[in-house]
């Protein structure tokens, strides 16, 4: 039952104790025995504010989420909620602006401008129309301020700042230091009651690459297809969260300014933390700067007409470049419905990764390539979705058959009983790895506001999950899961839908670098108490000790919940023995002499435990999580299945063959040719990339040649990583105890030392991919070898120029040019000290933008825009981080490992946070110098050559056309 705690009361005890006069009234509702101790407050506009206090770091997670999303857009603006989303960062009339009393008219008449465009269809006089407005922008540049709100971030230390827009919301997320509280709110206030749109034409074309970006993306247009076939009544079917091309091409910021005022009103908005901050102190200061915000009494509601009954299947194709796949969904009421979490239980039981009945019908006996399922859950309406990629050979029809089996055995109760105790406890442990983090907590308090859940029921959902029957759950399936779904079939082809828009021509805005509103200027001379950092001391923050043959472990004890993480690190990998990989893909088929498969993985998730066995070029990770109090279980389980896997030679002919069918689908991804073809420019024709077994070898491998790799594993040379609640005394027996390996280790066998490329002469190297992106990276290596001397003005650097939203890279590529959603540029240093440095460029554009995007990434990478303020505002956010960071729990032993394979003892931050205080930008201009200026590049160009400008392409050098063989070795 919810408490409502009255500190009214206390005061008055207070008043009477003390002849006090002053009092504090604060109402809040907590909920019994809530894991977050989560205190909800609803000040007197109607905004809701959840919290929690986390004091693992100095840091406060922060969303303030609006309850409004794309199912809210008129029907002629799709898009809007997410465009208005994306204008949200522009300012307000006291940021983002030197003189707003100039800059409004100018601001009006573009306002006025976009109007009559939307209603232009004339081609000609849409492009008149448009250099008006491209003209007038160019003049509000002038006193526009871009990024300001970045740069105000930025001062105050903030991480992660960013937001997304669903069908339901749209959320605006900080990660901010604890000192920050009153900085945040009072940015966050103005933001959220004085919005002004500014720089309009350019991030629309910002917007309208992110909707390029995911036509290029199959799975998102399954999703939309999927939902346009359940919800045929509903916006979640009518339209999508991106919008349309036309609708996107012809906005109106009269109606985005209608948008505004209607929906981010106060009592249609939650402030959801968790962190490091006294809850008291906390909503006083929400109060003094959210609790002005008018309450609107006219919060539109959508009144739409019940969807139809589904009689019999909806059948509906995607075409794409990507490989085929399939999606079954059913209609589900929305996710406040479905108090009692059955379709939650129903998931797990049907797909959890290791014993649901797709991952062990399906999956196990190697009867499609992919399955899974789950529920796609929304405030209004849910949907239970199930996927198949088919083998080499099956239909898409087939493979449909094969889900709807399972479907059939949920009904007919054809599995476990165990199998829903084994899913409840599984549901506990993934509650308790979203407690671990801040983003985790706070991301539950957005869920329960955006979808209308009372906190009483989200925190007690599991234990009402926890009492389902299985004869209640096979009731609920059978009613139902019947013909009344939905099926796209995702076949390869060419989209005929997606339209090709032209470029406009923009002028690239004034930036504006060295000015700075009065509110950023108050904002950064705010006195703060300041936060003193903490580095790692890896004598004291860790443990180091011996296991028995010797073995180095890694110890960091969890003293704050039951979670268990132990891993095995081979210091071999592919390029040791290029059959690992495959070796430990085979493992997951296996059993013992004693168990099956299908037993093992049971098992393992009884035990809300699992295994994960893989390896990368230069190490082997032989890893085992979960629930600490079952670990020596999991253990001894986990040591029998790598001593005892027993030759199945079915399972490794089906094994081959899906390997292949897996490269075959790669080739038809465009980030996996991007990737591919990176990496190309990397290493050169020979790559540990391309290091795997040919499909020859695969087919004439005796699978026991694996057994035996497998078996052998822990014979090598290897240490330990323990992260859980153990003790080391206890740790130190359970390994003697549970750990299978010989009394004296074998050497790591000799690996294949492949070499990185030194780019000494310019190239485009060009690959082929027909989308209505191009990916393009800027690659250079001039063989400079790891120096810890220059790692804090390098950290500087690329802070500075490329490392976030008030970066030189970002401002210059989406701000001023509207080139790109997405780009970035960066100096990164080696992972090991036997590779150099390596600095890469990246930018996704419309083909048609490609010249400009290479052109402008030159200007500044070789002539970097030098800004005093700019640079102080990096220099001054990269300290700030460093003062509140902390690496806490596991991440302590990786950073140890990390620093080792750079031959460094210490934590690498200390020496970063005090020299980075010393630095000026002559200091990163002089780097930039040296170790930027005149570098050599690969140009890696994915994308079709004929919407390419090629002449252009051959100004920076030879033109190497790669096929798919040449970038993916097979």
């Amino acid at each position: 039952m919810r408490k409502i705690y009255q500190l009214f009361q206390l005061s008055i005890i207070i008043l009477l104790v003390s002849g006090c006069s002053k009092s504090t009234l604060s109402l809040y509702e907590t909920v019994p025995n809530d894991p977050l101790n989560t205190r909800i407050y609803t000040l007197d506009n109607g905004m809701k504010v959840y919290m929690s206090v986390n004091k693992e770091t100095p840091r406060i997670q922060t969303y303030i989420a609006v309850r409004v999303g794309g199912k809210n857009d008129p029907s002629t603006n799709t898009g809007l909620a997410h465009y208005f989303e994306h204008l949200m960062f522009k300012g307000t009339p006291k940021f983002g602006t030197q003189d707003y009393e100039k800059e409004k008219p100018l601001l009006d008449q573009i306002e006025g401008l976009f109007e009559t465009y939307g209603k232009t269809t004339d081609d000609a006089a849409r492009k008149e129309i448009y250099k008006q407005i491209d003209s007038l922008s160019y003049e509000a540049s002038k006193f526009a301020i871009p990024n300001e709100y970045d740069k105000l971030m930025s001062a105050i230390g903030a991480n992660g700042t960013n937001a997304y827009t669903g069908f339901d919301m749209t959320v605006y997320t900080e990660d901010i230091p604890s000192n920050q509280i009153e900085n945040w709110a009072k940015i966050q206030s103005e933001r959220f009651s004085n919005n002004v749109i500014r720089g309009f034409h350019t991030e629309l074309e910002t917007v309208y690459e992110e909707k390029n970006m995911s036509l290029t993306r199959d799975s998102r247009k399954v999703y939309e297809k999927l939902l346009a076939s359940l919800f045929p009544n509903h916006p979640y079917g009518t339209q999508t969260v991106l919008g349309t091309q036309e609708h996107l091409k012809n906005p109106s910021i009269t109606k985005i300014k209608e948008y505004y005022k209607t929906w981010y009103v106060p009592n249609n908005m939650a402030i959801c933390l968790s962190g490091d901050f006294d809850p008291d102190q906390m909503i006083q200061v929400i109060k003094t700067y959210f609790g002005t915000m008018p309450k609107s009494d006219s919060i539109p509601t959508l009144s739409l007409a019940k969807e139809p009954e589904i009689t019999e299947p909806v059948q509906a194709e995607v075409l794409g470049l990507e490989a085929e796949n399939l999606v079954l969904g059913w209609r589900f009421p929305g996710v406040a419905a479905d108090s009692t979490g059955m379709l939650d239980l129903i998931g797990q039981i049907m797909s959890n990764g290791q014993a649901g009945l797709i991952d062990l019908n399906l999956i196990q006996q190697q009867k499609v390539l992919r399955a899974n399922a789950g529920t796609y859950a929304m405030a209004d309406y849910s949907a239970f979705v199930m996927m198949a990629t088919p083998k080499q050979g099956q239909t898409l029809e087939q493979a449909k058959d094969l889900l709807l089996g399972e479907i059939e055995k949920l009904k007919t109760g054809d599995f476990d009983e165990s199998l829903i105790e084994a899913s409840i406890n599984n549901l506990k442990l993934y509650q308790i790895y979203r407690m671990e983090s801040n983003a985790g907590r706070a991301n539950w308090f957005v869920n329960s506001f955006i979808n209308g859940v009372d906190w009483k029921n989200a925190v007690t959902k599991l234990d009402r999950t926890s009492k389902i029957t299985k004869e209640e759950l096979v009731a609920f399936a059978k009613k139902n899961f019947g013909n009344n779904y939905a099926v796209v079939y995702k076949r390869q082809g060419k989209d005929p839908n997606e339209l090709k828009i032209a470029k406009p021509a923009i002028t690239p805005i004034v930036m504006n670098r060295d000015t700075s509103s009065a509110f950023l200027e108050e904002i950064k001379a705010a006195k703060v108490t300041p936060i003193e950092p903490v580095f790692l001391d890896y004598s004291k923050d860790m443990g180091q000790f011996k296991a028995k043959s010797d073995i180095p472990v890694l110890y960091k004890q969890n003293v704050t919940n039951d979670l268990f993480d132990i891993l095995y690190v081979y210091e071999m990998g592919n390029n040791n023995d290029k059959l690992l990989g495959t070796a430990f893909q085979y493992l997951k088929y296996l059993g013992t002499s004693k168990m099956t498969p299908k037993q093992i993985q049971s098992e393992f998730y009884k035990l809300a435990c699992s295994f994960d066995v893989f390896s990368s070029n230069e190490r082997v990770y032989v890893a085992l999580s979960g629930l600490g109090e079952n670990m020596p279980k999991a253990l001894a389980l986990f040591e029998e299945l790598l001593a005892d896997a027993q030759v199945n030679k079915e399972a490794y002919t089906n094994l081959a063959a899906d390997i292949l069918k897996n490269r075959s689908d790669a080739k038809l991804n465009q980030g996996a040719n991007f990737n591919k073809l990176m990496q190309y420019a990397i290493w050169g024709p020979v790559s540990p990339d391309k290091n795997i077994p040919s499909a020859s070898e695969l087919k004439q491998l005796n699978p026991d040649e694996l057994i035996k790799k497998i078996h052998t594993m822990t014979s090598f040379q290897h240490r330990i990583l323990y992260y859980g609640p153990m003790s080391q005394e206890a740790l130190t027996a359970e390994l003697n105890k549970s750990h299978r390996v010989p009394e004296k280790l074998l050497p790591v066998p000799a690996g294949i030392d492949f070499k990185q490329q030194v780019i000494t002469e310019p190239k485009v190297l060009l690959a082929k991919y027909d989308a209505k992106q191009i990916y393009m990276s800027m690659v250079s290596n001039r063989g400079e070898t790891f120096d810890p001397a220059i790692d804090p003005v390098l950290s500087l650097y690329n802070e500075y120029f490329g490392g976030s939203m008030n970066a030189i890279v970002f401002q210059e590529m989406r701000e001023a040019r509207g080139l790109a959603y997405s780009a970035g540029a960066s100096l990164n240093t080696p992972s090991k000290l036997k590779y150099p440095y390596i600095y890469q460029s990246f930018i996704a554009t419309q083909n048609d933008k490609m010249a400009d995007a290479l052109k402008a990434f030159h200007s500044i990478i070789d002539d970097m825009p030098q800004s005093e303020k700019a640079f102080n505002l990096a220099k001054d956010g990269l300290i700030t981080r460093l003062r509140t960071e902390r690496i806490i729990k596991s991440n302590v032993l990786w950073n140890y490992i990390q620093a080792e394979d750079l031959g460094l003892k210490t934590d690498t931050r200390k020496a970063l946070f005090e020299q980075v205080q010393k630095m000026t930008l002559q200091d990163v201009k002089a780097f930039q110098e040296k170790w930027i200026k005149g570098r050599k590049y690969i140009y890696c160009i994915l994308g079709d050559e004929k919407d390419l400008d090629l002449k252009n392409l051959e100004s920076y050098g030879p033109i190497q056309r790669l096929s798919q063989e040449d970038i993916f070795g097979y």
